[in-house]
């Protein structure tokens, strides 16, 4: 197995713009997503991210390698939940509801790049040939695991969710054991 960006360089151009916008995307993502503080740095890398995650969204639509339904596939799907995502990340942000921004714009990382990105690890896909180049069906294990650590990772959200929601009831119940009518 060899690494070779050959089939990349081979490949159409809107491909080759594609990824260009998605891995800046992917790697921008860590520094807009998840810095503590939120400065200039956070706006700039922000909307530089928003820029590479629309332009690779909007660029999917003139990929058709694994058409399903006319020209498109299921991923074009993921394109416009991107697109929305971004719309209603920003309209949290400018309307002062940054807890919302977050959450949909770290959805959208998490989603949108990396589930997304997964699928260009089947065989015959250009990311498959890349990095497998002779062996690409070792895409199907980096699919299995992927799905196993989203499998993971939603669970222990499920978990955590469990936890928060029952937090309060515990809290309240231990106030006291009086009745409110005898407080």
């Amino acid at each position: 197995m060899s690494v070779t960006i050959l089939p990349l360089l081979e490949a159409n151009p809107v491909i080759q713009f594609h990824v260009a916008s998605a891995s800046t995307a992917l790697l921008l993502g860590p520094l807009a997503l998840y810095r503590k503080r939120r400065d200039r740095l956070h706006k700039v890398a922000g909307y530089t991210w928003v820029l590479a995650m629309g332009i690779a969204a909007l660029s999917s639509f003139w990929i058709h390698d694994f058409p399903v339904i006319g020209p498109f596939s299921p991923i074009h799907l993921l394109a416009v939940l991107a697109l929305w995502s971004l719309y209603k990340g920003m309209h949290h942000v400018f309307a002062g509801r940054i807890r919302e921004h977050e959450i949909v714009m770290r959805s959208l990382y998490m989603n949108g790049l990396l589930v997304a990105g997964m699928f260009n690890f089947l065989p015959g896909r250009v990311t498959n040939r890349v990095v497998f180049g002779e062996a690409p069906l070792l895409g199907y294990v980096v699919m299995a695991l992927g799905l196993s650590a989203i499998v993971i990772i939603g669970l222990r959200r499920r978990r955590a969710l469990k936890r928060l929601a029952l937090a309060p009831r515990v809290a309240a119940v231990g106030r006291s054991s009086r009745p409110l009518a005898h407080r």
